[in-house]
């Protein structure tokens, strides 16, 4: 029992709900290994550090000594996941799915074990099951039931469409935990619905019911909405060394420790000790700096790691400006406004991103701090621009 609270303890880390925890401790209690299945529809090149909370967690149950199946959705991919969307995705092609699931494939053993991770991908039983199997899939649910899903109730009531093709996502994703006879599912809070879509289906099938192990959304670099490239306010694993270090530098010191208890693989009483320190006086930022270096060196090498925190130094800290500025050649008639030119050259979203950050005080030409939010910028001007820490340009004005 000692050995089932330990592994218990683990598998809770940073879990935000487990539905049913109780079944999920008779389960483990058995002593065998358990079938622990999260699935990820390859809708996008590359992967970011929130896509990773859920892979951290496999891993936790890997080394627990339980079976990994990281199922590629290369079928739900096709339909595309409705959750949290106000409008319907714009589908894939089967192309662009495939091109996207290879990727995955090499990323995801930067933490699993690729001798200990089954590969899955879903269309290879949902194929099978032909038009006939999916209609009467889909005859297993009501439109009533599907529009107690959050999403698809705010749309509904706001008179947004919604194609008939999306309440199929949650059944298809149910029934891959009956196709993999799945004992444990992960997901985010935001898949609930879909999560104990399985379950239902499961019992339907006269299988024992999957435990739902739902894990907490990872915001991103704003501190506010969830890690997303469609905000702009992500990490990416496949971002070059410099680039994640001021990132993870760039995180509120509050955001640190939330990223610390999803991200890193230190154990919860060392990490207890850096909040502690902290508490003690020591700096933030050097505790950050371990965090970044342990991240870099996960989906890099120590040695990238390193050089990430000397470039860091001295890029930063002695405030130097980096060698490797992007040179840019901005067309505009007659004088600029600041704002609009930072905008154009993409250090920053918007014009009004541009006036709060010079407001405060993270605009500089030239290494000089601009104070002036209506400065106009003259023609044939050459300059380095910065915006906050880690964004540089060379931009010349030019009609």
């Amino acid at each position: 029992m000692a050995d089932v609270q330990a592994a218990l303890a683990e598998i809770k880390r940073g879990a935000e709900e487990i539905l049913v925890e109780e079944e999920l401790i008779e389960k483990l209690k058995t002593g065998k290994p358990l079938r622990i299945k999260a699935g990820f529809d390859p809708t996008a090149p590359d992967l970011h550090l929130g896509h990773t909370v859920l892979i951290n967690k496999l891993r936790a149950f890997q080394q627990l000594g339980h079976e990994i199946i990281f199922l590629i959705g290369d079928f739900t991919g096709l339909i595309g996941d409705p959750t949290g969307k106000n409008v319907t995705r714009k589908p894939l092609t089967r192309e662009e799915v495939m091109a996207n699931a290879e990727t995955y494939k090499e990323q995801v053993f930067k933490i699993l074990d690729p001798d200990k991770t089954r590969i899955e991908f879903n269309s290879s039983w949902m194929e099978k099951l032909g038009a006939a199997g999916m209609i009467k899939l889909a005859a297993r649910q009501t439109v009533a039931r599907m529009l107690e899903r959050d999403d698809f109730k705010k749309r509904y009531n706001g008179g947004q469409s919604i194609a008939i093709h999306e309440f199929l996502y949650p059944l298809v994703q149910g029934w891959d935990s009956v196709a993999l006879q799945a004992d444990v599912e992960l997901g985010g809070t935001d898949q609930k619905f879909n999560l104990l879509m399985g379950r239902e289906l499961q019992k339907e099938e006269g299988q024992k019911p999957q435990t739902v192990l739902m894990m907490p959304l990872l915001e991103g670099l704003d501190g506010v909405q969830k890690m997303s490239k469609s905000l702009n306010n992500y990490i990416g694993i496949t971002d070059a060394p410099n680039e994640m270090f001021g990132k993870i530098m760039s995180i509120s010191d509050d955001l640190m420790w939330r990223y610390f208890d999803l991200l890193s693989f230190r154990p919860l009483d060392e990490i207890a000790g850096l909040k502690e320190a902290v508490a003690g006086g020591k700096n933030p930022r050097d505790i950050k700096i371990e965090l970044a270096k342990e991240l870099i060196a996960r989906f890099h090498d120590e040695a990238a790691a390193e050089g990430a925190h000397q470039d860091f130094i001295q890029r930063f800290q002695k405030n130097a400006i980096p060698d490797d500025i992007e040179e840019k050649t901005i067309a505009l008639e007659g004088e600029v406004g600041i704002a609009s030119l930072l905008k154009e050259a993409g250090l920053v979203a918007s014009t009004s991103e541009a006036m709060r950050m010079i407001k405060q005080g993270a605009v500089k030409i030239d290494g000089d701090k601009v104070t002036d939010n209506k400065l106009q910028i003259e023609q044939g001007s050459t300059a380095v621009y910065q915006v906050g820490k880690r964004k540089f340009a060379k931009i010349t004005l030019s009609q």
